[in-house]
């Protein structure tokens, strides 16, 4: 038989098309899917050095393993990180953090656990454990760069005699003009002691007196007229080149990515400086646990790390990834001079005692706080 019967036919062809509607009506009503969740979050300070790991590390990654991963800001501290993990929904995956807030966070359980030994080597074969430096070591957490809170003054403001010394930022009669500070107690502290003549070494024996504590409130007091506060790491670059203050406590990186970058006429005082450490964390409790180490993994790596170096001034937390930062990737600045962990720039250097600070974090705090409020 050649062909059906015609009426078989159009009744084929009724119940096709009737097929055909209902399928369209069916895919009309089916809720739009939105975009596919991230499989990295990614949380960093914004600004310089968010730019800086997004091509570094973050591009590259996504490249390589296909793994896409997405960047927020934050401004530090753990009550997001507190919140997200008391509420069992959490977003965030790798933080970068202050090794103080590493360290609580791990004693609250809101950090997972980091084996260094699963770590890259370096590339001479050293274990991570023997490659990073002890001090930027953590239970909760693993280390990727020393930075350094300075502070830096406009030099056109300062044609004559020049700030050097942590001493001058205090001294208003010599060098007038307003002050920024982070609105914070810790490094301020810190500062208003080697300002009043406690060698750097001593300084933490000495905050861990009340005489030591007053001693420092009393140093900040003598410019707190002067004081415009900041509380992200982009604003003091900002209030320098818009003439709000004179000379501002800064991140390092900052100032060196406003001075390269941009051509701003900053210079920085290295006298006095807080060395810190930048530590990577994974919050408690993320699905996405095992993209997370993947990340950190990559991350840390002698590779990357220099990548890091290479486009900020931000000391590796490897030893073996020092001999790999070269020049600046986007002008060729030799970097050596503008790290700081370099030798010259450490010279009067104080090192963050981030244990102390965890412990005595609550307690300033609210010191701080009350001083603010007077």
């Amino acid at each position: 038989m050649t062909g059906s019967h015609p009426i078989r036919r159009l009744r084929d062809a009724v119940t096709a098309a009737a097929g055909a509607g209902a399928l369209v009506f069916l895919l009309a009503c089916e809720p739009a899917r939105g975009p596919e969740p991230p499989e990295v979050t990614f949380v960093t300070w914004g600004g310089a050095i968010a730019v800086v790991f997004s091509e570094g590390i973050v591009a590259p990654f996504s490249e390589e393993t296909g793994v896409r991963v997405d960047m927020e800001d934050y401004n530090g501290g753990l009550a997001q990180i507190r919140a997200q993990v008391d509420a069992g929904s959490v977003h965030w995956d790798v933080v970068d953090l202050e090794m103080a807030d590493a360290v609580r966070g791990c004693d609250e359980g809101l950090l997972e656990p980091v084996d260094i030994d699963a770590l890259p080597s370096a590339p001479d074969g050293t274990p991570a454990r023997e490659d990073f430096r002890a001090e930027i070591q953590g239970e909760c957490a693993v280390g990727m760069l020393f930075y350094s809170t300075v502070y830096a003054y406009n030099e056109e403001l300062f044609p004559d005699e020049k700030p050097a010394t942590m001493a001058d930022f205090f001294d208003l009669a010599k060098f007038p003009g307003r002050r920024g500070m982070r609105r914070v107690p810790h490094v301020n502290l810190e500062f208003a002691l080697v300002a009043d003549g406690v060698p750097p070494e001593e300084v933490y024996a000495t905050l861990n007196t009340p005489a030591g504590l007053d001693r420092a409130f009393a140093k900040l007091e003598t410019i707190r007229h002067e004081i415009v506060w900041w509380e992200a790491g982009a604003q003091p670059p900002q209030l320098l080149a818009d003439g709000e203050v004179v000379m501002s406590t800064a991140y390092n990186g900052r100032i060196f990515n406003a001075q390269v970058m941009e051509g701003q006429p900053f210079t920085i005082v290295w006298d006095g400086q807080v060395l810190d450490y930048g530590v990577w964390g994974i919050v408690a409790g993320t699905p996405r646990r095992d993209a997370a180490r993947r990340f950190v993994e990559y991350a840390t790596s002698a590779a990357s790390m220099a990548e890091v170096g290479r486009r900020i001034s931000y000391g590796p937390a490897r030893r073996s990834a020092e001999p790999l930062i070269t020049t600046h990737a986007a002008t060729g600045v030799e970097m050596m001079p503008h790290l700081s962990t370099s030798p010259r720039n450490v010279a009067r250097s104080l090192r963050n005692d981030w244990a102390w600070w965890a412990d005595n974090q609550d307690e300033l705090n609210e010191r701080f706080s009350a001083w603010l409020a007077r």
